[in-house]
């Protein structure tokens, strides 16, 4: 995804090279600025997904239907959202973006629920459960159980 949205930066600033009158014609400039935003968007949730997978690893205690809910809220967001506005500014009406641009909403709404879900994730760790056993500290050795075998055996 990462890679996809930076390819199209690059398609853009070829537009923007070759002074394509498609893209930097004045009458365009709301196609200019959509692209802009789903190339944008696109690359930082790029981002965010990976930060995502590394917040899974720190939140072990969180609920499976839960991480479900958030990790596909966060790739329905990461597509709707540069979709709707790279598709709001293949046709434009009047300066104004076409109806690709109505998915951009849903988008911001799947985004929401998705850092919210794993915000609370996060936070429950730090709360009420204990570490991981592989973050865990090792037990210190008691002399209780020397004492105990040294009464048994008579000395």
């Amino acid at each position: 995804m990462l890679f996809a949205f930076l390819t199209i930066g690059l398609v853009l600033e070829t537009l923007h090279a070759f002074k394509s009158a498609f893209y930097l014609s004045p009458a365009n400039e709301t196609r200019r600025l959509l692209w802009t935003l789903a190339h944008s968007h696109g690359t930082l949730f790029g981002l965010i997904n990976i930060a995502f997978a590394f917040s899974v690893r720190a939140a072990w205690g969180w609920s499976p239907v839960a991480r479900t809910v958030a990790s596909r809220s966060l790739l329905g967001a990461s597509v709707l959202m540069p979709a709707g506005f790279f598709l709001g500014g293949i046709v434009i009406y009047r300066g104004d973006p076409g109806l690709g641009v109505l998915l951009v909403p849903v988008g911001g709404m799947l985004l929401a629920l998705g850092v919210l879900l794993t915000a609370l994730g996060v936070r429950q760790r730090g709360r009420s459960m204990p570490l991981p056993p592989q973050d865990r500290p090792a037990p210190a050795s008691s002399p209780a159980p020397l004492r105990r075998k040294a009464a048994r055996s008579g000395a």
